[in-house]
Parts: C-alpha cells; structure tokens; sequence
C-alpha cells in the first residue's frame, strides 16, 4: 500500500524547539457510511467517543427522483438531521438513522459536530424555509434560493453522547449582517464548518455574515462562548474583501496557541484562504491565498502533532483530497496535495470531516456520487503509523 506522507516536523513549544517523529498516513480503503436510494443523505460531521464509539451526523432528504422529479436540490422543505454509530472502528454502522433534530419549519442543512472537553457535543445547523411561487418575490433574491428563504443558524446541545437533543439555542445575529429571515427577523448567527475549543476552554465559532445581498457578498466574524455553546458574545472580524465572498469556515488551534481559519471562497476561483490569530482570537492577520483549489475543510490533529487537513474537490477529477499540514500550519502553499477519491460522478460531493478512532486509524467522513448516482455518505480510512 502507497503511503500517502511522511514529513519531517519541528514543533516549537514556549521557548524549547521539539523534534517529532513524523508518522507515514496510508490510505487503507474506502467505506460506505450510510446508503439508500430513497434518501438524498449529504454534509457529514463525526465525533468519536471515550470510550471508542463514533458518531456520524448528516443531512438527510427524500431523493425527488423517487417521486419522478428531475432531480434533487440542497435546500428541501423536508430536510432534517439524522445521527448513525458505529462500535467497531468504522467497520459496521447502525441501518436505521436516529433523528437529531427537524426544524419546525423544515430545511435543516449540515449538522457540524464538535466533542467538548467534558465530552457534551455541540451540533451547529440552519434552515432554510419554503414559501409559494406567489409569494417568493416579496422576499430579496439575495435572501433565497428559488423558493427558499433563509431562517439562519442555530445550535443544539447533547449531554449524553447524542441520545437526546437540547431545544435549539438560537446564537445572536452580527452587527453589520443586512440578512433577515423569512419571518423578517435578525438572521441568528450561521456558519457551516468546525468550531474550536481552545486549551483555556473558550469554544470559537467562526461565522458567515452577508454585508451586502445585491451582489452577495459574505465575510466572517468570530464569535465565543465561556458555557458550551449555551451563550456567544462578538470577538472580532475575521477576513472580508470588496470583491471575494467568504464562508464554510473551520477553526483548528495549533499547540503554539495560534487559531488558524480554513475558509471557501467565492468569486476567488475557488481558492482556499487562510487567517490566523496569534491573541487567542482577539483579532486576526490580513487573510492569505493558499493558491490552490478545494472546499470545505476540515483540520485534525495527528498524534505527531501534524494536521490532517481534508477538502472536497469539485473539479474533474472529482473526489476528495488532503494535505498534511506541519504543527502550526505554516506550510500550506508547499504542502504536498494527496488525493483520497478521485472517482466522484460529478461536482456534488464533499463536505469531509475527520477524527482519530480507537486504534489508532484516521477516519474522513464526506457525502458522496458514483456516475450521478445516490447521494450517500462515505469514509476513507487512513493509517497514521
């Protein structure tokens, strides 16, 4: 089996420069999660558990194509989040998905997992809600897609390994945000990617914000919050141009203490960027090109203290690729680029996420097409070793 990396990393801790042994990530196999033709499944998160259980939460909807539609779309009035487990390293899942949440009015998308340090989950989301054709012009084109208008971001909470759900805590909408719902409200709070909870406990958020609708143009703001996800106050901008959109962000702190911000973009040629803050997230240097394609992202920690960093990749080929990263996630623009799936139908795919499992394997979880295909989620199994 071709080993994917092995590269040579210095850490530096406080004044001390550590030499790491770095670890070889082989790529192992290719699993499927969750499948059935009926369902349009898309837009994982995984968590693993302490004692070795892993969660996979992702968007399901009804494939319309059952119904004799042409095809399916990433806003349905009948979407709603949905959770299966697994008890042996990925190697089987639960048939039948629990249901995480269902908005009272319908449209749930992306359901973003994180474990806390005292093992309570997070789930962020948001909606979108259906109006009638009669009615869908009375709403900015800028706040809907077709018939769909946005109902902003909310959060749920788990206290006992994702068997039960918390009401949805409705976070606060951001100064500057011209994003109302379709109840013509404040839009809460929204973001689809990885918060981060840092060594002094605080969880960031990283969240989009529309600051214009005409054409739309979104920039990110980091939020934070001393309770679990309960409460959220306003920390700092994070990156915003007059002509590039940002959006889809995940947060990844380094051993260094630096927040690192992976985020797509729009109106850029699909290009990653990256900012970082060195202040704990008070504030963050000027945004950087990467140079190179994919989107989202998703950054884990490697026990050598390297980041895996995964993205989908929705040009020809399509699939999903990874590069891994050193300790503080300096070496983005030289990083080699390692190629997961390169067998995809078509550009509707991606959205990885990752963890480490119990034996010592890294696992990336993403919504998946073969030839067109059913909609389904899907994993690659890694070996760090």
């Amino acid at each position: 089996i071709k080993s994917l990396a092995r590269i040579s990393c210095l850490c530096i801790l406080g004044s001390n420069v550590l030499t790491i042994n770095t670890l070889a990530v082989t790529k192992l196999e290719d699993l499927v999660i969750y499948e059935d033709p009926t369902f349009y499944s898309a837009f994982p998160s995984i968590v693993a558990r302490p004692e070795g259980e892993l969660l996979v939460a992702f968007r399901r909807a009804p494939n319309r194509k059952v119904f004799g539609e042409k095809g399916n779309s990433h806003t349905d009035s009948n979407s709603y989040l949905v959770m299966v487990r697994s008890h042996d390293n990925g190697t089987t899942w639960s048939k039948h998905p629990a249901l995480i949440h269902a908005h009272a009015f319908g449209g749930s998308q992306d359901p973003c997992m994180i474990q806390l340090s005292d093992q309570s989950i997070v789930c962020s989301s948001y909606a979108w809600a259906r109006v009638a054709d009669e009615v869908k012009q009375n709403f900015d084109e800028g706040l809907r897609h077709d018939n769909f208008v946005f109902m902003g971001g909310y959060l749920l909470r788990s206290e006992d390994g994702g068997h039960t759900w918390s009401d949805p805590i409705l976070p606060p909408p951001v100064k500057g945000s011209v994003t109302t719902t379709a109840l013509g409200g404040p839009c809460p709070a929204y973001n689809r990617g990885a918060m981060c909870q840092t060594t002094s406990g605080q969880l960031h958020w990283a969240v989009a914000v529309q600051r214009a609708l005409n054409p739309r143009r979104a920039e990110t703001h980091l939020l934070t919050s001393t309770d679990g996800g309960r409460s959220w106050g306003y920390a700092c901008p994070i990156a915003s141009d007059d002509s590039a959109s940002f959006n889809e962000t995940s947060l990844y702190e380094t051993p260094k203490g630096d927040l690192v911000a992976f985020m797509r973009t729009a109106d850029f040629e699909d290009h990653t960027v990256i900012a970082r803050s060195t202040n704990s997230g008070r504030s963050f240097e000027p945004w950087v090109d990467t140079g190179w394609q994919g989107h989202p992202h998703y950054a884990l920690r490697l026990p050598d203290l390297r980041v895996l960093l995964v993205y989908g990749y929705r040009h020809k080929p399509y699939g999903i690729r990874a590069r891994v990263l050193n300790a503080e996630c300096t070496d983005f623009n030289t990083a080699e680029e390692i190629v997961l799936r390169n067998d995809g139908g078509n550009s509707d795919l991606g959205y990885p996420w990752a963890t480490m499992t119990a034996d010592d394997k890294a696992l990336v979880v993403y919504y998946f097409n073969k030839s067109n295909g059913t909609r389904h989620i899907a994993g690659t199994l890694l070996s760090v070793e």
